[in-house]
Formats: C-alpha cells, sequence, structure tokens
C-alpha cells in the first residue's frame, strides 16, 4: 500500500514539474541599422501582452553567434528595411532562411515585410514571394488606415470576425503584388482599403484594393507580412503575438477582452500636408508653451494618432502642471502605449496634487491590465 501511494505521488509530482516547466514562445525582436527606435519598443511591448510568450531584443552579433537555435520566431519591425539588410550581412540573412526553413517562424512589419519581399532591384530577402510596386514614392504618407479581414483573415483574428472594415496605423509601407516569378506562394489575409498619397508627390489609387497582411510556408517554417503597424494601434497590439503564434502552427490564444476592444474610432484619418505642418508645430508648444496651450495639442495629437507625439508623451509626464502630468498619462493609456508603463508608474508615485494623482491612478490601472498575467 505504502509503495502505491508513493508511485501515486511521484506521478502526481511528474505530471505537476511537466506542467510547470512548459516552455514559452521565444520570440527575438530585431534591432540594428534600421530598425527604428519607436517601432522596436512597441514591438516588444504588444509582445509582452502573451502570457505564453518571452520576447527579446537580439542583434547581429547575436543571430551571428548562434542565438536563433535557441528561439522559436523573430520578428523584424519597422524602420528602414534595406538598412536592415546591410546590417544582417549575408551569412546572418541566410541564417535566418535557415532557421525559418527548420521550422522557425518570422513576422516582418512594414519595413520588415519590405525586407521579407522578392523585389527586383531591391535590397530584399525572398522570403514571402511579394513584390513591392511604386517604391520611389516610398514616403507616400501615413495615418489611420482602414482594412478588410477575408476568411482566412477572420480565422487568424476572430476578434474582428463581425467587423466589416477595421483600423490601424499605416507608415508608408510597401505596396505589395505577388511576384509572378517566385516559387512562393503567399496567402492574402487582409486588404488595404485606404488609398494614401498624401506626402512625397504619391500618385492616387496605388495602396487601396492590394495586400495588407500576407503569410507563407517557407520550407517547414512560416512567414507572416504586415505592411502597417498594429502594435501603434490602440486595441490591436494583441495582433503581433496572434501573428507570431500564427508562424509557429500554435494555439491562437484568446486575450482579454480590454486587450482586444479595438479603441479606434471607425473613421479613416489620413495626416494631410497641412496636419504635418501643425503637427510639428505642436513640439514647440511643449518645449515653451502654457499649460491650456499643452492641454489642447494633446487633445489633438491623440484625435489624429500622431506618430511623432508618441515620442514626445514621456517627459510630459512629468511636466510643472498636475494638468498636463494627468492629461500626458490619460493619453498613454488611451493609446495602449505600453512602453512607458514604468513612466507611468513613476509619475503615479511621485504626484502629490490629489486630483493629478487620482487621474494617473486610473491610467495607470489601464495600462498595467494590458499586461500578461
Amino acid at each position: 500500500m505504502k509503495k502505491l501511494a508513493v508511485l501515486f505521488i511521484l506521478s502526481a509530482a511528474t505530471v505537476l514539474i511537466s506542467a510547470c516547466s512548459h516552455e514559452k514562445i521565444k520570440v527575438g525582436v530585431f534591432r540594428g541599422d534600421g530598425g527604428a527606435a519607436t517601432c522596436i519598443r512597441e514591438t516588444m511591448a504588444a509582445l509582452s501582452v502573451d502570457s505564453g510568450i518571452e520576447a527579446m531584443i537580439i542583434t547581429s552579433s547575436d543571430i551571428s553567434g548562434g542565438i536563433l537555435d535557441g528561439l522559436d520566431a523573430i520578428v523584424i519591425p519597422g524602420g528602414g528595411g534595406t538598412r536592415q539588410y546591410l546590417n544582417l550581412g549575408e551569412a546572418n540573412r541566410n541564417r535566418i532562411k535557415e532557421f525559418i526553413g527548420k521550422g522557425g517562424g518570422a513576422v516582418g512589419i512594414c519595413a520588415g515585410a519590405y525586407l521579407f519581399s522578392e523585389t527586383p532591384g531591391y535590397a530584399s530577402m525572398s522570403l514571402n514571394g511579394a513584390k513591392a510596386i511604386d517604391i520611389e514614392h516610398d514616403n507616400r504618407g501615413h495615418g489611420m488606415a482602414k482594412f478588410t479581414l477575408n476568411g482566412e483573415g477572420r480565422k487568424i483574428f476572430p476578434e474582428l470576425a463581425d467587423k466589416d472594415t477595421c483600423f490601424v496605423i499605416y507608415y508608408e509601407g510597401p505596396v505589395f503584388v505577388k511576384n509572378e516569378s517566385s516559387e512562393i506562394q503567399y496567402d492574402t489575409f487582409a486588404i488595404m482599403e485606404s488609398d494614401v498619397h498624401e506626402e512625397g508627390n504619391a500618385p492616387s489609387g496605388m495602396t487601396d484594393g492590394k495586400p495588407f497582411f500576407i503569410g507563407n510556408d517557407y520550407g517547414k517554417g512560416r512567414v507572416f507580412s504586415s505592411i502597417a503597424h498594429p502594435e501603434a494601434t490602440p486595441g490591436m497590439i494583441w495582433m503581433i503575438p496572434r501573428m507570431v503564434r500564427w508562424t509557429l502552427k500554435a494555439e491562437l490564444k484568446k486575450y482579454p477582452e480590454n486587450v482586444t476592444r479595438p479603441a479606434v474610432e471607425p473613421y479613416e484619418i489620413l495626416m494631410s500636408q497641412e496636419d504635418l505642418r501643425y503637427e510639428a508645430s505642436l513640439y514647440k508648444v511643449f518645449l515653451y508653451g502654457k499649460e491650456q496651450e499643452k492641454l489642447l495639442a494633446l487633445d489633438w495629437l491623440q484625435a489624429h494618432y500622431s506618430w511623432d507625439a508618441k515620442n514626445w508623451l514621456q517627459g510630459l509626464l512629468y511636466d510643472a502642471s498636475p494638468k498636463v502630468r494627468a492629461r500626458a498619462a490619460q493619453y498613454l493609456a488611451s493609446t495602449h502605449y505600453l512602453s512607458f508603463l514604468e513612466d507611468v508608474r513613476a509619475a503615479y508615485s511621485n504626484e502629490n496634487d490629489t486630483d493629478a494623482r487620482k487621474s494617473i491612478g486610473k491610467s495607470l490601472d489601464i495600462l498595467e491590465k494590458l499586461k500578461s498575467k
């Protein structure tokens, strides 16, 4: 009887150890020359909403040193695709291809999608079977763009299945068409519905109707390419870890409603030349303006989902005005900007104004609840 009891205890302990030792998905976010600092930190923050993912920043030297052997997937964030291509070097590009071919996952976001393309005359890795067109008007514009998911896309992102149109930040991403000479066949999961041509004398009618999300097999692995920035879009940051899971054929983990609830107003916002000039002028407001001027500037920037403003908000958490401090924290919470979570914590801890502390506390709570448990 004692032997049976011992065997039962050992069996239970084995099951418990096995359950507790379940390994997380290991993801490397590439930081090389050309990777925008904002895109890197937003990608890392987006991956943090998934408790089953362990993300780390990796560099060219890490890849050369064999770090891919310990990873499940790699993410190439936004920035400059050609500079990332050059920074990796041929040897590391081949290591990434071999890694995916053996079963690894790869997600390319904006410049990363450019890098994964098979575009004649462009520094690209031939990983997704698409080619970018109209590259000469690469700086075509940005803003909150609209897209539609097809049937396959709704299977990957069922949280959005009941929406006719969705909205995600787009910033001069690639315009893809099929490279007919490529042996790689990709599936389109979503279509771009916005016609972006506000900057750089870009022609109209180029972006709308083109792929927004695509995915494909590469050897035993998978590649997911996004022309836009879910990691920069409130209510959509969870799409990045979901893309990673798709590349690995892993369980498409369900995220809490507060993470997946789109916080974006249901309309398109493409920044015009006039908008961009006004946006740039607000930088000086934060440097030299008065309290009310800063508050009005924050209202306008948030309403327009300003890309540049994200890099201006950190210091406003420590502004002389408690109203500005509180409003900056509210801005960060509303846009799900997890990258500055530690700053919001610090602002709350140091806040002496009763009303501001209460407001910052609410913002902090929103951000804290986005993090994986």
